[in-house]
């Protein structure tokens, strides 16, 4: 009987040990993963109240206009026609973005050279003087030089941006960028309700201002005052709470060849007055602008100019007739349907993205965002074939119009408001986490904090840059394509279908994107530098 002895390899021998080390490395990395999720960076509220209350003021002096822009011009009395005054409030209120566009980069720059603290209140006194340039104009020219001011000193955004990731670590770093996006829908909100309620206050409120001389010559002056209380608290807390957070990186001497104990001491002089030099010098724009900072910056134009249509777009789709290809929504339904949309704005940016962030990253948020944006696009316009058929309930008042049809809705009423606040709500996600992402992948790609004002400056004069050329877009083509009877794509889903396609563009470009852009590098570049010593 032939007995079989079976000789054991190395090879058997490594991969054992291989596959033991294996799963030892991936249970230490799973530890070590929920150590980290465990010992995640408390927010320092301290710091963070200050910053938000100094980020409210922009969003309520650029959307506080909206409400009342169209009577105030038209009590300017500019256009020849009522026709015209449409054209003239647009220009008022666009000029805000195209003077943001001009200088959001130089204020971004400076807070690189001087600090981010002496920026951000010259930002808010320009707030405080301009909006009260506006709240007493009595003429088409005064209420555009004093809107222009406003958009020319309104760089704190891009400073902010800096600020945050400044005071932030990899553990935080998303949900304190979640913040910035969350005080723009608070504040816009806010803006639009403060100049509804309080423009012409006589009028409106003729028992408590009807004799006010003040409001009598200066009609839109209270809510530009509400506005500026604002942005007196956002000064003051800043004059006295809010710390410079801008630090210089320490010179790096190096030492240079030496021949004598006299000329070593010159050389290690002349050093550190070289290298301190070095220091200070900032980075060219050629510099900064690497592949993959321009691939980012593209895809946040493209993304961000679909956006801005659809902002256009959508009160533009909700008030026109079914027969055009709208929902014939009154402004009472319009509110309420941004509204309740709105409300997952809290849950997303304070709870859900940083846990989606820190799991998957940056940019695989970024693409979720538009992949969700893309279907709202495409399916949104389908909702004017259901509207038209609750023409005899969608009158001349809108959906929700009388008190008899507030409840209870029909059968058709109800599906359609369900099918919109679904796809609403489907739109706010995409919106939360697209931006939020880009936020957070602008910062990621600065090498050093000395940069994150350029970075943050260039990522926000694209954005205003959208804000101006994506409501004009709109507008025009969903103009143009209702007055033809073309077919599909070129009828009324014309400017869905351009949203849905830049937006398409703006996720191909995300795939030239390489992974290391979730990685905060100038962080990295100091702990790196710091292992190196």
């Amino acid at each position: 009987m032939t007995h079989t002895t079976r000789t054991i390899e190395p090879e058997d021998t490594q991969a054992d040990s291989a596959d033991r080390m294996s799963c030892a490395s991936i249970d230490s990395n799973d530890t070590n993963n929920e150590q980290i999720r465990a010992k995640e960076t408390p927010l320092p509220w301290d710091k963070l109240s200050v910053l938000l209350a100094v980020r409210l003021s922009e969003p309520i002096n650029a959307t506080m206009i909206l409400p009342f822009v169209y009577q105030m011009v038209a009590d300017f009395k500019v256009a020849k026609s009522p026709k015209d005054i449409a054209f003239y409030a647009s220009l008022l209120f666009a000029s805000f973005s195209v003077c943001q566009t001009m200088t959001v980069m130089y204020w971004g720059r400076l807070s690189d050279r001087i600090g981010r603290r002496p920026v951000l209140m010259i930002g808010l006194t320009g707030y405080l003087i301009s909006f009260l340039m506006f709240g007493v104009s009595r003429s088409f020219a005064w209420a555009l030089t004093a809107r222009c001011l406003n958009g020319l000193l309104a760089g704190n955004v891009a400073v902010i941006k800096s600020v945050f990731a400044e005071i932030s670590d990899d553990t935080n770093r998303a949900r304190m960028m979640a913040l910035l996006p969350l005080m723009w829908n608070i504040g816009s909100v806010g803006g639009a309700a403060i100049g509804g309620i309080f423009a012409d206050p006589v009028h409106q409120y003729p028992n408590v201002f009807g004799n006010v001389r003040m409001f009598q010559v200066f009609p839109y002056l209270l809510p530009c005052l509400i506005g500026c209380s604002i942005t007196v608290f956002g000064l003051v807390m800043g004059i006295f709470k809010l710390e410079e957070t801008l630090v210089r990186e320490p010179a790096v001497q190096k030492p240079l060849p030496s021949t004598s104990t006299s000329s070593s001491s010159l050389a290690t002089e002349a050093t550190a007055l070289l290298s301190s030099g070095e220091a200070t010098k900032q980075r060219t724009v050629w510099d900064l602008l690497t592949p993959t900072v321009i691939r980012v910056m593209a895809t946040n134009v493209v993304m961000c100019l679909a956006v801005a249509m659809c902002d256009q777009a959508y009160p533009i789709f909700a008030a026109s007739d079914s027969s055009d290809g709208g929902l014939g929504f009154a402004s009472r339904g319009i509110g309420i349907s941004m509204a309740i949309s709105s409300v997952a704005v809290l849950y997303l940016q304070l709870v859900a993205y940083s846990r989606l962030e820190r799991k998957h990253g940056a940019l695989w948020c970024y693409r979720k965002g538009q992949i969700i944006l893309i279907p709202f696009y495409l399916t949104i316009p389908f909702l004017s074939m259901l509207a038209s058929r609750l023409e005899a309930s969608i009158n001349s008042q809108g959906i929700l119009s009388m008190p008899s049809t507030w409840v209870p809705l029909s059968m058709n009423e109800l599906f359609l408001w369900v099918l919109l606040i679904i796809l609403l709500l489907a739109r706010t996600t995409g919106n939360v986490l697209a931006f939020t992402s880009i936020n957070l992948l602008t910062v990621n790609l600065a090498p050093s904090k000395s940069d994150l004002g350029f970075m943050n400056g260039a990522q926000q004069l694209a954005m205003s840059a959208t804000r101006i050329i994506g409501p004009v877009l709109a507008g025009s083509v969903w103009s143009w394509s209702i007055k033809h009877n073309f077919l599909y794509p070129f009828n009324s889903h014309m400017v869905w279908v351009l949203c849905a396609t830049l937006t398409w563009l703006s996720l191909k470009l995300t795939y030239k994107i390489p992974e290391s852009a979730n990685v905060f590098a100038a962080g990295k570049s100091k702990t790196q530098n710091a292992e190196e010593v």
